[in-house]
């Protein structure tokens, strides 16, 4: 009798938990989703096999079975979120003819490890992902997307010899930063950039979410060198719901001031994939993870 209650405790413990995914998922679907879009992080391809929990090569298979069944969606669009490549120029070569294969538009973040090619190719970068500028906006029904380039300021995406890099130098320098020099900063013409993207918004009656590679909340050290210049500015404006990003492979995420800070976990990492999709609806978004990646409710405060 006693083997027979154990059995049937661990079955009903399995059933619980295959019921709650079930349910989870079930309340997501009959949501009111205004629209839902797809995220991954940091495919990080490049043709080594890799050590420890990098599986460099693995990812091409990731980013192919990911697509397949992002397109089998209705989703508005889908973003990477940075480090498409971990290295060599013609990584892309590879991965981007997989990405491209999304039926519904898609978009890039610009991460450090996508500059990691050699010094004369670093200005081919943007236009070989397909970008129109290295940061960007767009609108998706009353929601603006406001995609951030972290690397503005930084040691890997210009060459050495390069004024841009003698910027990063003294700014490193000047601001006493002790954060690794594989993160960067947003620029003061970013900055412009993005004050008028959230005015516009404003004016707009847009709710905002931004994508950025580098986190800048909970403190972290993949944090960008001037999280904290722009965390104050989006608090500013009380339409900003959300900062999403990558870099940081374990995942994180934290909540201030009523704007939700989330990290997606890199798909490079182990032998199991990893991306999620968004619903977007007028109280909430609603994470829902495959493989690695963990099923959220984020609430949305008027």
């Amino acid at each position: 009798m006693g083997i027979k209650r154990i059995i049937i405790q661990l079955c009903t413990t399995c059933f619980g938990f295959l019921l709650a995914s079930n349910v989870f998922s079930q309340t997501i679907n009959k949501s009111s989703s205004e629209f839902s879009f797809g995220i991954i992080a940091d495919c990080q391809y490049c043709a080594i096999e890799g050590t420890g929990e990098r599986k460099y090569t693995l990812s091409e298979g990731k980013l192919k079975e990911c697509v397949e069944h992002f397109n089998t969606m209705n989703l508005e669009f889908v973003i990477h979120l940075g480090d498409f490549i971990d290295r060599d120029f013609e990584s892309f070569d590879v991965v981007s003819p997989i990405y491209n294969r999304l039926k519904m538009p898609n978009y890039h973040a610009l991460g450090n490890h996508d500059f990691s090619v050699s010094d004369a190719l670093k200005k081919d970068v943007v236009k070989k992902m397909g970008l129109p500028a290295n940061y960007y906006d767009f609108a998706v029904k009353g929601w603006r997307f406001i995609v951030l380039d972290g690397n503005d300021i930084s040691f890997h995406a210009y060459p050495k010899n390069s004024d841009r890099y003698r910027i990063a130098s003294d700014y490193y320098e000047e601001h006493e930063i002790t954060s690794p020099k594989w993160n960067g900063a947003i620029g003061s013409v970013q900055l412009d950039w993005l004050k008028n993207a959230l005015d516009k918004a404003i004016k707009n009656e847009e709710k905002v979410i931004f994508y950025c590679h580098f986190p800048i909340f909970p403190e972290n050290i993949h944090n960008l060198w001037n999280a904290a210049e722009i965390i104050q500015l989006i608090e500013s404006y009380t339409n900003v719901k959300a900062y999403i990003n990558g870099h940081n492979h374990a995942g994180n995420y934290g909540i201030k001031e009523g704007i939700h800070y989330v990290t997606i976990k890199g798909m490079v990492d182990t032998e199991q994939n990893s991306y999620a999709i968004i619903n977007v609806s007028e109280n909430s978004l609603s994470i829902v993870g495959y493989g690695r990646e963990q099923n959220r409710i984020l609430e949305i405060k008027k």
